[in-house]
């Protein structure tokens, strides 16, 4: 059996661009719960916001948190109502904790749950940290042909999976995707095993174009070449950029629909152009009931996920690890809490 310590490393949050290393004890488990020893850590760009700002529209960093919330690792221990033969599993972890009894929860739609604890969204910490804790039935067991690095990632493949459902992507559709980084390449590999015919990702930066060609995705560079012809059934937005969000609405089919995923404050909007042409605009907010979908994705190999981490760094190199979110060089990056450092950080094309 695995010895649990009584004290574990964790990368703190204290203000803006300030982090520690910090010593706290690790977390005993309520009697729903199981302790997670955490194996791999995605970076978010929400992460770097927290990092960079302090704060993401409502939620503000005003005590020590923890960021880090793509995770995965093995259960070490379980609370009395959890059957003590998880004990040794890996899991990839859905990291979020609902009320369970509000109307949204009780319908299915947990994700709106307005009592939600996400993991490192203020004042709930995350994972970049030596042990963590979740709910017994979010802690999914995964096979040994899922990676660590890809059991983390999960995570934003259910972003990815929850704008399909969204969108209402089926087969034969076309798929237009404003945004060649992480969220757009998984979306596009998720539409594609939803049964799209054509998947396109459009990009103004010829790196990012460059990596999502290799994932058997068609790119276009929407500064040069039109994607108003496309008649595209479903337009997903993981850019966040408004000119991308307005050639998308322009490149729907009508009838077709809009899904919101990137982080825009606001853009104008043509309700004319929106009712005249029956165009369904609508956003996401996370996921409900998608790490069944993306593990099962993952073992029949319709999705591809280990191939995304272009960085790999230890519990002292998470600033290193935030900093360098974003570059056109990177694509996820990596955190591994048991390690200290990782003396060769970029792994992207190595065996």
């Amino acid at each position: 059996m695995t010895q649990i310590p009584s004290m574990m490393t964790a990368s703190v949050l204290r203000g803006v661009g300030d982090l520690i290393l910090e010593e706290r004890p690790v977390p005993t488990p309520d009697a729903d719960q199981v302790l997670i020893r955490v194996h791999s850590v995605g970076v978010c760009g929400s992460d770097v916001h927290y990092f960079k700002h302090g704060r993401i529209g409502p939620y503000i960093v005003e005590s020590p948190l923890i960021l880090g919330h793509e995770l995965s690792g093995e259960i070490v221990a379980v609370g009395a109502n959890v059957n003590d033969s998880r004990i040794g599993q890996r899991v990839a972890v859905e990291p979020q904790r609902p009320c369970r009894v509000c109307d949204f929860c009780r319908q299915g739609a947990y994700n709106l749950c307005p009592k939600m604890e996400f993991y490192a969204t203020p004042p709930i910490d995350g994972a970049f940290c030596e042990y963590v804790l979740i709910q017994d039935d979010f802690a999914y067991e995964v096979p040994d042909t899922i990676s660590d690095h890809a059991a983390a990632l999960m995570e934003p493949m259910s972003v990815g999976i929850a704008a399909a459902q969204k969108g209402g992507v089926k087969v034969g559709d076309t798929v237009l995707i404003a945004g060649g980084g992480p969220i757009g390449i998984i979306t596009g590999q998720v539409a594609r095993a939803f049964g799209a015919a054509d998947v396109v990702i459009a990009d103004i930066n010829p790196a990012r174009r460059e990596l999502a060609a290799t994932y058997g995705l068609r790119v276009v560079d929407p500064a040069t070449e039109s994607t108003e012809d496309l008649a595209a059934h479903v337009f997903v937005d993981a850019s966040g950029a408004t000119p991308a969000i307005l050639n998308g609405i322009r490149s729907v089919r009508a009838g077709g629909t809009v899904v919101l995923v990137g982080s825009a404050d606001q853009f104008p909007l043509s309700v004319p152009e929106v009712a005249m042409r029956e165009l369904n605009v609508t956003g996401t907010f996370r996921y409900t009931n998608t790490w069944p979908i993306a593990r099962a994705l993952l073992v029949s190999g319709q999705v591809e996920l280990d191939s995304l981490v272009t960085h790999v760094y230890g519990i002292e190199q998470v600033e290193e690890a935030l900093g360098g979110e974003g570059a056109v060089d990177s694509l996820k990056r990596i955190v591994l809490p048991g390690v200290r450092v990782v003396d060769n950080p970029q792994v992207r094309g190595e065996s």
